[in-house]
């Protein structure tokens, strides 16, 4: 007699295969987001999150676009990994490559814009598009991006907190990036103010269930360790 294969289901009705296959698509649809969103509020010209800050700055510096200077920034911090002893995650990895080429993409798509009204419409629309794809990806549990894990490394290997940390590495981009020709201005400021109430939202809204008690682990970073941000 042949045994019946039999697929495990959570409480949900979900199997682990399923559940795998919903965190991808949150994952990329996440990052996809994220680089539309950057997008926006680089068209808004109202000012850009405190990295894009940077990376608008080299961009201008350099003659590269801002989407390559955002993988070339993030490869180079996730190097910055292995002397701190982090461990990436897919989704780390594929962060580094998927936002930088949707914000190429969505700025070769969206053109430039005059009007005032239309700029702050922009500027909102990223925003609150931002929130949604943070909590989308965080979400997905694939690992931290490589900015929040150079954060958590040096909370690590120094002991000092990562609120510090954060605050230590922001502060040195958006001074670097603005002193670069980087964009600063109330865009900065709503991002700052609105980023960590909009992701938490929207984490809460995408969080996907958790393996239960003897199923295999899921391989990811739990949300509550992730830092906002990729």
């Amino acid at each position: 007699m042949v045994p019946r294969r039999t697929t495990h289901t959570t409480r949900t009705g979900r199997t682990p295969r399923t559940r795998l296959g919903r965190r991808l698509v949150q994952l990329y649809a996440g990052l996809t987001l994220y680089g539309v969103s950057s997008a926006f509020l680089v068209r808004a010209g109202l000012g850009l999150e405190p990295w894009n800050v940077l990376h608008q700055g080299l961009a201008e510096r350099t003659g590269l676009t801002i989407g390559v200077v955002t993988v070339v920034v993030g490869a180079v911090v996730l190097l910055l990994w292995v002397p701190l002893r982090q461990r990436p995650g897919l989704g780390t990895v594929s962060n580094v490559v998927v936002v930088g080429l949707a914000m190429d993409g969505t700025l070769a798509l969206l053109p430039g814009v005059h009007s005032l009204p239309v700029r702050v419409s922009l500027l909102v629309a990223g925003v609150v598009l931002n929130g949604m794809a943070t909590g989308l990806y965080i979400a997905a549990r694939f690992g931290p991006g490589p900015r929040d894990g150079l954060m958590t490394g040096l909370h690590r290997r120094t002991g000092r907190s990562i609120r510090l940390m954060r605050t230590v590495l922001e502060v040195t981009v958006v001074v670097t990036g603005f002193a670069l020709g980087g964009t600063i201005g109330v865009g900065t400021v709503l991002y700052a103010l609105a980023i960590g109430p909009l992701a938490q939202l929207f984490l809460r809204l995408f969080a996907v269930p958790a393996a239960p008690a003897g199923t295999p682990a899921d391989a990811a970073t739990p949300p509550e360790r992730a830092i906002l941000h990729p």
